[in-house]
Order: structure tokens, then C-alpha cells, then sequence
């Protein structure tokens, strides 16, 4: 067997194209009691401008124990006179638990200098998380979403490299698909990038809008493999504009579109281990209404397309 075939091989195997093999590495983690969590991502009323604390403590009065929050809202939260300490507090009076949170780090860029100074913003951001309880950070391709396309084996590098900064911090950082960007818009990317990581903690964020956007099929989440998704963003998108024309502001809730979401959620669930759902929208409709109201019908939606999958 030649080199070239060898490696040729050892690709399709990591890509789960070989018989028997798995798109990511596997672990066995305890059995899950739940199918899924339901969690909200304050993106969906963040046009409310209601600040961190008032942003959970909606979440956590409409019947959320799980949110995912933003790291600017976080910092702007101890700049403005917060603490660490204050903000686990609050959490634990709330009830809730961040499970996941959302910065725009420049990690994966050519630009050497660019890359570095997104480096160390991440690293600054994955200790501040870990320090309230949070075990990730979205590692969506930040500053390459246009111009020339990115050299995939380059940003598998790139992505073994934030997620040996995990190994420090115990914060996981999940590779994000956006389904509008110019690299890592489609689900072959991104598991091609997670897998020559080469690293067992490489995670996947997908989400239903930026499958549809990116023009990857709901059937591609066949091939992710377990335990390749942890989270995954809950939303739903309406049959106009078209694909090529829709954009974040149009995402509806759950069961209020046309994505086939129970299919995708039968695909999702993993018997090892609880999929976290986010229900995560930009609908400035919904952010001129009541943000208790929002997420609470949020919460509704979800549990009517979760229920029995």
C-alpha cells in the first residue's frame, strides 16, 4: 500500500467513510436520564437590552434552569460594578446553569497578528468562564466569514490549538457552523476541521438555521457521530425570503417554520448522553415584545417539538 493511500485511508476513517469507523472520538460518558435540555440563549432577548442580570433572571422566570450567555454581556456586567463572585451568586440563586457561551474571538484567520491577539482574547474569555461554571465557549470562523477561503488543514491546526488552551481551562471550545460565511458554512467542513484536530475534545455547534443556510441537507447530522454534539441551536426559519436571501432576523421559534425539526432531533439524541437544545433567535419582532413573554413562548415552543421525539 502506498503512502498516499495510506493517508488517503486514514482521512476517510477519521471521517467516518471507512466501515466501522466514527467521525469523532469517541468517549463513554454516563448514561443520560433525559433526551435533552432546554436552554435558552440570551441572543433572544438580547434586543431588549435588558443587561446580565436582568437578562437571566427573565430566563429563569419563564422556566429555564439552562441558558447560554454572551461574553460581552458578562464583561460589560463586571465592568459596570459586578464581580466573579456576585455573578455565581446570582446564578445560583436563580437556579440556573451556563452551559455555553458566545464570543467572536479571531482565532482561525491567516493574518498571524490578527490570530495572535485572538488567542489571547480567547484565553482571557475561556478562564473568565470558567471561573462562573461555564465548560464552553462557540468557536464560530470569526474574521474569515469573506474573502479567500481558508486552507481547511490549516484550520484544523488552528482548532488543535484553542483546544489545547481547553486543556489549561478546562473550557471547551465547539467549532460553529455559519451557514452565511465564506469557510465552515457547510457540516463537511466543519467535521473535516474537528476531525484532523486530532484532539478528543473536538466538539460541533450546529444549529437548524445555518444547516438551511449553509445549503447543508438535515440528513448530514447522520454523519456527526456521537459525542460529537453537545449543543445544538434550536430555532426555525419560515419558507420566504429564500435560502440565499434569508438572514438571522428572520429565525422564528420552533414548530413555527418549516424545518424538519423533530426529524433532526431524532437524529440528535444520543442514549449516552442529555443534547442540550438552545433556543437561539434574532427576530426583532421579538424583541419589541415583553422579553418574560418571549421566553416563555420560547420555552413552549421547544417543549411542543422536543416532547416524545
Amino acid at each position: 500500500m502506498s503512502g498516499n493511500t495510506l493517508n488517503r485511508r486514514q482521512t476517510l476513517s477519521a471521517l467516518g467513510l471507512v466501515a466501522g469507523s466514527s467521525l469523532l472520538p469517541q468517549t463513554t460518558p454516563p448514561k443520560a436520564k433525559n433526551d435533552f435540555t432546554l436552554c435558552l440563549n440570551l441572543s433572544t432577548i438580547r434586543g431588549q437590552q435588558l443587561g446580565f442580570a436582568k437578562e437571566l433572571e427573565v430566563a429563569s422566570k419563564a422556566g429555564f434552569r439552562s441558558v447560554e450567555i454572551w461574553v460581552d454581556s458578562l464583561q460589560k456586567y463586571l465592568t459596570g460594578g459586578g464581580t466573579v463572585a456576585t455573578a455565581r451568586k446570582l446564578l445560583a440563586d436563580l437556579g440556573l446553569q451556563v452551559e455555553n457561551a458566545i464570543g467572536f474571538a479571531q482565532w482561525i484567520v491567516d493574518d498571524e497578528a490578527t490570530r495572535t491577539k485572538g488567542l489571547d482574547q480567547l484565553k482571557r474569555e475561556m478562564e473568565l468562564l470558567a471561573q462562573i461554571g461555564c465548560r464552553r465557549i462557540a468557536a464560530p470562523p470569526m474574521g474569515a466569514t469573506q474573502g479567500a477561503a481558508l486552507d481547511l488543514q490549516k484550520a484544523a491546526e488552528r482548532y488543535r490549538t484553542i483546544l489545547e488552551m481547553s486543556d489549561q481551562t478546562g473550557v471547551i471550545p465547539h467549532l460553529e457552523m455559519w451557514g452565511f460565511s465564506k469557510n465552515l458554512s457547510r457540516v463537511g467542513e466543519v467535521l473535516y476541521v474537528a476531525t484532523e484536530s486530532h484532539h478528543p475534545s473536538a466538539r460541533l455547534l450546529l444549529d437548524v438555521y445555518h444547516l438551511h443556510k449553509g445549503g447543508s441537507p438535515p440528513e448530514s447530522l447522520k454523519f456527526v457521530g456521537k459525542p460529537g454534539i453537545e449543543i445544538f441551536h434550536l430555532n426555525d426559519y419560515p419558507a420566504t425570503p429564500a435560502r440565499e436571501a434569508i438572514t438571522d432576523a428572520d429565525r422564528v421559534y420552533p414548530g413555527d417554520g418549516i424545518a424538519p425539526i423533530r426529524n433532526m432531533l431524532k437524529m440528535l439524541k444520543n442514549p449516552e448522553q442529555t443534547i442540550i437544545l438552545s433556543l437561539e433567535l434574532f427576530n426583532k419582532t421579538y424583541f419589541a415584545q415583553d422579553p418574560l413573554l418571549v421566553a416563555k413562548t420560547g420555552l413552549e415552543r421547544m417543549k411542543a417539538v422536543a416532547t416524545g421525539v
